[in-house]
């Protein structure tokens, strides 16, 4: 089995002290098993060599991306990333890989299946909750509601559970394919997954990688690991790729 994390720059993210990186060990991944991608690859790697693929958190997705033009100072984009991702997302899905998001890879997702975002949160939305809360990362600040009993975000937790916060971009329009599976106090989208029969995708607003100490929020990782394995499995089957 291998897990790709695509990431903003794989060097500057030091591999097994990643957050993500841990996150997943601890639920039960072999560090051998994981590996950080990101732009600055050369070649970029390939989605077919990966057996699932978690789009982590960063910078702003171009507004361009949701056929609009950048209406804040505040916005810090990586053009160069967003177009791996997008790339990259094309190839994961058309392979049906297992996806898990993870705050900027939810945006993404969301922009990917035809979806917006609130550009700046304190400026486009009345919200009550503060939402980009950056110092602290391991505490919770607000709690999140399941809006599906059946989803997969539900096998996590029953109910609602308490999240980090740390984004000041959100999904404002939902993608088409998209489900949301949880929301906010204050009503906005924390968490989107496949509408359909697409074998696991799973994106969540807040940073469940540093509170994974948390049963609720490591089920998440373990969830994702366990699609991967059937993955890796089946790909050993003859015929099947």
């Amino acid at each position: 089995m291998k897990i790709a994390i695509s990431v903003s720059d794989p060097e500057r993210a030091k591999g097994a002290t990643s957050p993500y990186f841990k996150a997943l060990v601890a639920a039960g991944a072999r560090p051998e098993e994981l590996a950080l991608i990101g732009p600055k690859d050369s070649p970029p790697p390939r989605a077919e060599d990966f057996d699932g693929i978690l789009f982590a958190g960063g910078e702003d997705v171009d507004p361009s991306y949701y056929g609009e033009k950048k209406r804040h100072a505040n916005l810090q984009v990586d053009r160069a990333r967003d177009a791996f991702e997008w790339a990259l997302l094309d190839r994961t899905l058309a392979r049906r890989l297992p996806v898990l998001g993870i705050c900027r890879g939810t945006q993404i997702i969301n922009v990917k299946f035809g979806g917006s975002l609130y550009q700046d949160l304190p400026s486009e939305a009345d919200l009550e909750l503060e939402h980009q809360r950056l110092e602290n990362r391991d505490e919770t600040t607000h709690n999140v509601t399941l809006t599906d009993p059946d989803s997969r975000l539900a096998q996590a937790f029953q109910g609602s559970c308490s999240v980090n916060s740390m984004h000041h971009q959100a999904i404002k329009r939902v993608g088409r394919g998209l489900k949301v599976s949880a929301h906010s106090e204050d009503g906005l989208a924390e968490a989107v997954e496949a509408a359909g029969d697409y074998p696991f995708l799973l994106a969540v607003q807040w940073h469940p990688e540093e509170i994974a100490d948390r049963a609720d929020q490591r089920k998440i990782f373990e969830q994702f690991l366990a699609k991967c394995r059937e993955r890796a499995a089946q790909k050993k089957v003859p015929g099947r790729s």
